[in-house]
């Protein structure tokens, strides 16, 4: 799917600027990871830009209205694919969908989507506002105290480190990286 396509089609869904902001975040980190693992950036980006495309409109039936969505919109949109529906479906897995995380594509973005969230949390809370001057020390500090941002699932994070068979230092290290690469288009 095309970066355009896959903007158009979450502008259809999503107004919220955090939510916008969210998953404008996560595709930064997917095409980051694209990249490191010799994959097409610009279809992992896509998928993570879309991965709460139904969240706005249908908050309790989240990962489940996005198939019918992606359907819907088929026709519309180039590049909906079944596996680009069972990849948005799985990032949530264990949370509120039980479709599970299969490549290493989906491992990541079940990965991404909290992690990503943790470390804008933790750039928010920093004099300089800014993951430029963040250290992984400062992210995984943050990470054991449970009241800090306590919407992000700490058990997803660590579960995908383990289901990509990478020790959680270093992905937290690669998503910071991820996200200074291109700072000012996230605003972080």
């Amino acid at each position: 799917m095309k970066i355009t396509d896959a903007q158009n089609l979450l502008k259809k869904y999503v107004s919220q600027p955090s939510l916008l902001r969210h998953c404008q975040t996560v595709a930064v980190a997917m095409a980051y990871f694209a990249e490191k693992y010799g994959e097409n950036p610009e279809y992992w980006e896509a998928v993570g830009l879309l991965h709460d495309v139904d969240f706005e409109k249908y908050p309790e039936e989240h990962c489940k209205k996005c198939a019918e969505i992606f359907r819907e919109e088929k026709s519309n949109f180039d590049g909906i694919t079944e596996d680009l529906i069972h990849s948005v479906q799985s990032h949530a897995y264990g949370i509120c969908s039980d479709v599970e995380p299969n490549c290493q594509m989906e491992k990541v973005l079940y990965t991404v989507d909290q992690l990503s969230g943790f470390i804008v949390a933790c750039a928010a809370v920093r004099p300089s506002k800014s993951v430029m001057d963040m250290e992984i020390k400062s992210v995984m500090k943050k990470f054991k105290t449970k009241d800090f941002a306590a919407a992000c699932n700490r058990d997803v994070i660590r579960n995908g480190c383990q289901l990509l068979g990478v020790e959680l230092n270093d992905f937290v290290g690669d998503c910071i990286s991820a996200l200074r690469k291109r700072h000012e288009e996230i605003g972080v």
